[in-house]
This record gives structure tokens, sequence and C-alpha cells, in this order.
């Protein structure tokens, strides 16, 4: 009896060329429900033979990536895949915001077209290389950056060449069209810490993909992530320090207090804005509570989880919760004056008489560096935080207090990445310290002379 005929998977087409395509079945798309192919092309070799071979090949190699599930389940592209991913990713809402405003700007534009199967660690890299060069992804062409999509005349205005004052040095001179600030484009490198977050963005989409059977293998695994940022605290000098808070609390003694609460606890700002009475215990323990925080997006202000999630408990000197009482007192005369009632849950720092809604984080932001700008102090908000941390380090306390004030998490390895500079300041007075205080051999009686200030290397 004749065996049967087994039938071959895939096929060898021949083009006029000489050349041959081969075709392999790969399944149903996922997604779409439609057949899938595996398809390559073999240039001519020197005879037909050496052709067929070769293809034969090419087909065996299609078939053990179909058989191995090394080939694509889906014809899916990147931006189809990046839209199931914020379907199912669990991130917090500004977070999210972060990452749809950098795919609508650096990664739909260069890899949304592709098929998710089809995007290589060569592609991702060449996405991370261009960013670090223009975050206009402008490659090398010379174009007007517009400030409003309006329509409007600046282009031979302002960006091909000045108005004729202007050119002149007149300081009086005065150009609508130059006020829209439209300018002929200039390369701008993303910061390394962005280009890290574009990373974080693929990285989870590529992850998913190979999760759910889409692709094999991520590619951004195939990749070198970009560096991690190196950290450089600034926070203010003790002598600006007590600047910036006379001058808040000269202005307003409710925006001093603010001020002040950030500085002693280095708390972050939607924590202090998000901080009602009832966490604060300002009669026995003299503790603060941060539970929650205030997000804001535009206009729109709601309540979230802190950063790592967790409570967090810090203790309050005598005098700042003699100032937080005297706060509460201004706060209670102007809710009678008023005719209303602070609720006890109600928030500490408020623009509402009655404290019902929380103060918005951008406007602490907004109005600390009008502050500083009037002092001519160059700092931020966040840098209040570098301060406490800072000071507590340079007062000898040990790092995972630090870190527990702060609520960085791990332990204190955040505190340490961040602070290494001033932990071996600290460190060093220990030594210097240790030395003053051991025994010495009976034939080294007299201490060597060390010199005022040592410096890390």
């Amino acid at each position: 009896m004749t065996p049967a005929k087994t039938r071959q998977r895939g096929s060898i087409g021949w083009l006029p060329s000489g050349s041959a395509r081969v075709k392999v079945y790969a399944g149903i798309d996922e997604l779409t429900g439609e057949k899938m192919w595996l398809r390559a092309t073999v240039s001519a070799r020197a005879t037909r033979r050496e052709t067929e071979r070769e293809a034969e090949k090419v087909r065996t190699r299609l078939l053990n990536q179909v058989d191995e599930r090394r080939s694509p389940r889906t014809g899916a592209t990147v931006n189809m895949l990046i839209d199931r991913y914020l379907e199912v990713v669990e991130i917090d809402r500004k977070t999210r915001a972060g990452y749809v405003g950098k795919i609508e700007k650096h990664i739909r534009p260069g890899l949304g077209g592709r098929p998710v199967g089809a995007v290589s660690a060569e592609n991702i890299e060449r996405l991370y290389a261009q960013l670090r060069r223009c975050r206009d992804h402008c490659n090398g062409r010379v174009f007007v950056q517009h400030r409003t999509h309006q329509e409007h005349a600046c282009d031979e205005h302002t960006a091909r060449r000045r108005c004729a004052k202007v050119a002149q040095g007149d300081p009086e001179a005065e150009c609508r069209w130059c006020a829209r600030a439209c300018r002929t484009h200039i390369c701008r490198p993303l910061s390394a810490g962005s280009v890290r977050v574009v990373h974080a963005i693929l990285s989870g989409a590529f992850g998913r993909a190979v999760r759910w059977g889409w692709i094999a293998v991520s590619p951004v695994d195939q990749t070198e992530p970009p560096a991690t940022p190196r950290s450089n605290p600034d926070p203010p000098t003790p002598a600006e320090a007590a600047l910036l808070l006379n001058e808040a609390w000269d202005a307003d003694p409710d925006w001093g207090t603010l001020v002040w609460l950030m500085m002693t606890t280095g708390s972050r700002r939607g924590e202090v804005c998000g901080l009602r009475w009832s966490r604060l215990d300002l009669d026995h323990a003299g503790v603060a509570i941060f539970k929650r925080s205030t997000g804001q997006i535009g206009g729109r202000v709601w309540e979230k989880d802190t950063k790592t999630h967790q409570d967090r408990r810090v203790t309050l000197d005598l005098e700042i919760i003699e100032v937080l009482k005297e706060h509460r007192a201004r706060c209670e005369q102007r809710a009678t004056e008023l005719g209303v009632s602070i609720a006890p849950d109600s928030y500490v720092f408020s623009p509402s008489p009655d404290g019902s809604v929380p103060t918005k984080p951008d406007s602490v932001t907004q109005r600390y560096l009008r502050l500083a700008a009037r002092l001519g102090i160059s700092t931020r908000l966040h840098s209040l935080r570098h301060y406490s941390a800072t000071e507590l380090i340079a007062a000898g306390v040990d790092v995972r207090t630090v870190a527990g004030r702060l609520g960085h998490s791990g332990g204190g390895s955040t505190t340490l990445r961040i602070y290494t500079a001033f932990v071996n300041e600290a460190d060093q007075r220990a030594a210097t310290a240790l030395a003053d205080r051991r025994v010495r051999p009976p034939n080294r009686r007299t201490p060597i002379e060390r010199p005022a200030t040592l410096h890390a290397d």
C-alpha cells in the first residue's frame, strides 16, 4: 500500500526576476480573526537550484518560528497595542496624563504605524537617540514653531526677519506679531528623565504584548535603557530659607504657615494641600499624619493616595505646633465672622472659609515661584524637601529616620541615592568625632592634626 503523501507546509513561488518568494501560514490573527502569513523573499542565486535550496532553508526557519510560537500572533500596530495597554494599566491619573502626552508626541509619530512584531531593538534605540538630539523630532528640518493654532501672520515678520525697529534696538518698539513669540525651531534634547519615561511606557506595553501572546519576545528587553539621570539636590541655604519664610509670613501668616510646615516636615505639595485638621494631633502626640494627597491637572482637582500609597506620621516640634494652633485660631475667627463653621475633617489650608476645598497644588507652586523671584533666589517649591532632608542629615539624624519623614520608599535607598553628598559630609564629621574619643596606643599620645574641612573625592 502506497503511503499518503504528506501535505507540504508553506509555499515557494517564483518572481520574474528569478527570486523566490516564501510564504508560510502563521495562524489566525487574535484581534481581527484574519489569516496571518509570514513572507520572505530570497534573491536570485547563480542557478535556480541554489535559489531553491536557499528558499527551502528560509521556509524551514519560518516554520520553526510558527511551531515555537516565536512569530507574531497578530498584525496589530503599536498604536493598537498602546491603546490596549492604557485600558488595562493601573496608574495614577496625573501619571496617565503624562504618559498620554509623551505617547502622542514621541511614540505614535515614530512607531505607531508599525506592526508590533516588526518593531526591533534598533527602531527603539534610534528613537531614544533622536529624542536625545531634539524633542521635536525635527530630523534637521528648519521650521517655525508657532505659539498659537489660530491663523496669524508671524512667519515672515518674526521667524524669517525681525521688524525694523526691534532690529535697530529701539527699546520702545512694540510689534504685535513679535509678541506671539513664534520663532524658528531650535533643537532642544529631551531630558534623560523623560526619555526613561518613554522607555517605561514601551517596556510596559511590549511586556503586555508578550503576556497576551501577541509577540514572543519584547524588543524593549533587548535595548539598553537610557541612563538614570544623576540626582542634584538644590536646597536653599539656611539664610535663603529664613529669607523666604520671613517674606512669606510678612505677606500672609497663613501662607507663611504653609511654607513653614513644608520646610519642617519635608512633605510634598500635594500632601500639604490634602492635609486635614483631623490628621493633626497638636495637643497630645504632636504629629501630622499624611494619609492622602491632592492631585491637579489644569483646573481639575481630586484627592488621591500619597505617592508611596502609605500613611506617614511626622513628629512636629513645639514651635510649629504653636504656629499651627495660631493658624487654626485665625481660620475659626474668619469662619465665625462669615457665619460658617469648620468641620473636624476640613482642610488645613483652604481658599474656602469653612475649609471644604483644598488649596490647589499649582497655585502653591506659582505663589512660591513669585516669592522666590521677588527675593532674587533661584529655587523651586520641591527644594523645600531637599532643605528639610539636608538639614536633618547635617544634624546627624540617621538616614532611615530621614527617609521615614520624607516618605521615601526602600528603607532609605532613595534617600541615599539623592542625598549621597550630604551623607558623606555627615560621615566625615562622624569619623572626626570618633577619632577625638577613641583610645590610642601608648606610643601615640598626641592626636594627629586634621584639616579644618574635609572634601570628598
